[in-house]
């Protein structure tokens, strides 16, 4: 059988549990004998042996906890061990192979090295997050108070003041824990102490909101809840769902504005806009009872797991086109879209209308409702502008404006056919007109006379020659 003990963080630490285990003159394994903890088990006299030896066998701390595992179960089967570490045996990795892989295996857990870094700061909340520096989420912000312990050398410990800087910023307060003791640092001196070992730990209290320089979704919603409260900013008080419409769409258009331009300091200002606009609408629909921040997070989560089937699910896709093809599939029957109808309808109506008659007429092409090529998209569009014209003969204006349309929508197929974005081609015809119109101002100017003042003539050569410069 075997017995994982937590040692805790010192000598006087050993628990009753662990003493009878080393005591029952079953074999006794160290993870290492280089820690105060230790020190428990050479007071009781009793025999014992280290594992010292895998450390320097091992490249990287995956492979070294494997080799200590398969170290232990190895004696276990051999006769009754008891299998000593550092903290509470929940701290090491190690340990918890050993236990998930002998369902026969018990654990006395011990003082754990965080309890015993907050205790040592006097940080006594509740509500408590603790983690091993070798461990460290890659993504999310754990929550504060926070102790990090296995701080053991300069190389962890940068590379923890690292990862918690750029999620608290450089000059949180935090305690750095030493032997017990601790000392009060910024958290950019984290890689900055005189000594490093198995006691180390760092300690992060609360944060005020206000106090804080980084901020994380969570605190985005809180803002916005303060911005609601009664006694809150009586512009956001009043907002609805209906009367911030429109300033989603202006951000998302800044976004846009702000990718095309290149600037990343205008896209990161931006994406921000976009997303409390979000965030604003989750917060209003959680006042009506409707839905919440956290609602909303797991829906789009769920919606991305669930389109993207061919790389969480059984779809296979070899490409974008495949890629998108099998989004689309599960587009429609997440939509509950069963007939055409129900997939071209689906287009928002909110959309720019080029961007509209593109989407609808690309999700009609999807049933076979199409030209065959764009020669027969562009011939489309010859009958429609005889139209429009035979319209304009008529002056009826109503049969104008439809005839327009009708030729609109045909030169949106004939790009769509020739495969480009329509929306994005108009966007960059329209800012190539405003600046060769603005380049035949400069010459007319240059030529000291007015743009109002000259024959469509006259003005056509100067477009002309503002066109040759560019």
């Amino acid at each position: 059988m075997i017995t994982v003990v937590g040692l805790g963080c010192s000598a006087a630490d050993l628990p009753e549990g662990g003493r009878k285990a080393l005591l029952s003159g079953a074999k006794v394994l160290l993870r290492t004998g280089d820690t105060p903890a230790a020190e428990g088990v050479r007071a009781l006299g009793v025999e014992f042996s280290t594992l010292d030896y895998i450390y320097s066998t091992c490249r990287n701390f995956d492979t070294l906890n494997k080799k200590l595992a398969a170290a232990v179960l190895s004696a276990g089967k051999e006769g009754d061990v008891v299998y000593c570490v550092d903290g509470a045996a929940a701290d090491d990795v190690s340990a918890r192979i050993v236990l998930a892989r002998d369902r026969t295996a018990v654990a006395v857990s011990g003082i754990s090295k965080a309890d015993a870094a907050f205790d040592a700061c006097r940080v006594l909340s509740p509500s408590r997050t603790a983690l091993s520096a070798y461990r460290l989420p890659e993504s999310g912000r754990p929550g504060l108070p926070l102790a990090v312990y296995d701080i053991d050398c300069d190389l962890i410990a940068s590379d923890v003041k690292l990862r918690l800087c750029d999620l608290y910023g450089d000059e949180a307060e935090a305690f750095f824990v030493h032997g017990g003791k601790a000392a009060k640092i910024r958290l950019f001196e984290l890689d900055r102490q005189k000594k490093y070992d198995s006691t180390c730990a760092l300690v992060i209290g609360e944060i005020p909101l206000l106090q804080r320089t980084r901020f994380d979704y969570d605190d985005l919603v809180e803002v916005l809840r303060r911005l609601r409260a009664p006694d809150g900013c009586p512009w956001d008080r009043v907002q609805t769902h209906e009367s911030i419409c429109k300033n989603m769409i202006e951000e998302a258009y800044e976004l846009v504005d702000a990718v095309q331009s290149g600037d990343d300091s205008k896209i990161l200002e931006e994406t921000g806009d976009v997303l409390m606009q979000g965030a604003f609408h989750s917060v209003l629909a959680e006042e009506r009872g409707a839905f919440s921040p956290e609602d909303v997070l797991s829906a789009v989560c769920e919606k991305l797991i669930f389109r993207h089937s061919h790389i969480f699910g059984k779809d296979k896709a070899d490409n974008a086109e495949g890629a998108l093809s099998v989004w689309e599939k599960n587009k429609a029957e997440e939509k509950g879209q069963k007939t055409a109808s129900d997939t071209v309808r689906d287009v928002p109506k909110v959309f720019p209308a080029v961007m509209r008659a593109q989407k609808a007429a690309k999700r009609a092409a999807k049933f076979g409702y199409d030209f065959r090529d764009v020669r027969e998209a562009a011939g489309k569009v010859q009958e429609e502008l005889g139209e429009l014209l035979a319209a304009v003969q008529e002056k009826d204006e109503a049969h104008i404006a439809e005839e327009a349309g009708d030729l609109l929508f045909s030169a949106v197929n004939a790009g769509r056919l020739a495969g480009i974005d329509c929306e994005e081609c108009l966007q960059a015809s329209t800012n190539k007109f405003i600046e060769r119109f603005c380049r035949t101002e400069q010459l007319i100017l240059a030529d000291g006379k007015r743009m109002q003042d000259l024959s469509a003539e006259e003005l056509w050569a100067y477009y002309e020659r503002a066109k040759r410069h560019g």
